[in-house]
């Protein structure tokens, strides 16, 4: 609005200098700007980035595998912490030893993190492999995906609109710069003779 005020208060002005006309339309152009092209560029970006995330999705779910693990014992390092992922933020994981069963149908044997407060042999656990039976982190859910996408749209809004500004300062700060040069040389054709008499001053 004030871009629309600034252009108004300068059409016919008498004291209207074109850098003031200039400026007024700037800020009325990264206006528009900032309404239109940042939403349109988050929109795009989240597009773009939802459909990236869906396939990975995809992928992932495709080619890893839930399977069942048996606690053989637990490891030294027990409690490793919190697990983010987790739906309450309390259970604790744990270091042990565990057999289970590839996808594939091959016995597998290793160190793993379990999501057990307090393990004891023999107890079951959940756990993500790979075809072979690799461990693997769990795959990405759509609904997370499309939290990141969302993220991704806003942000790109965000660096948009931040874009124009910066660009609406830089070229207001020129203009500002460019009406001081001009005071500057006014000032050295008038000021030697300010106030003498017989001046005009």
């Amino acid at each position: 609005m004030r871009a629309i005020g600034g252009l108004w208060r300068w059409r016919h002005n008498p004291l209207r200098r074109t850098t003031d006309l200039v400026e007024a339309w700037v800020a009325l152009s990264a206006l528009l700007l900032v309404l239109l092209a940042a939403p349109v560029a988050g929109c795009l970006l989240g597009a773009t980035a939802q459909g990236a995330l869906q396939d990975a999705v995809r992928r992932q779910q495709s080619s890893r595998h839930e399977v069942t693990a048996t606690v053989v014992r637990e490891l030294d390092d027990a409690t490793l912490g919190i697990d983010p992922e987790a739906a309450s933020g309390r259970d604790a994981h744990s270091r042990v030893l565990a057999d289970w069963t590839a996808p594939d149908g091959t016995p597998r044997h290793g160190a793993v993190i379990a999501d057990l407060g307090k393990p004891r042999a023999g107890d079951h656990f959940r756990l993500w492999t790979d075809r072979r039976g690799r461990v693997t982190a769990r795959p990405l859910d759509p609904a997370t995906a499309t939290t990141h996408a969302v993220l991704a749209g806003v942000g790109g809004a965000l660096l948009t609109a931040g874009t124009v500004e910066a660009v609406r300062r830089l070229i207001v700060w020129r203009l500002v710069r460019r009406r001081y040069a001009r005071w500057d040389q006014a000032w050295s054709k008038v000021g030697p003779d300010w106030g003498r008499t017989g001046t005009g001053s």
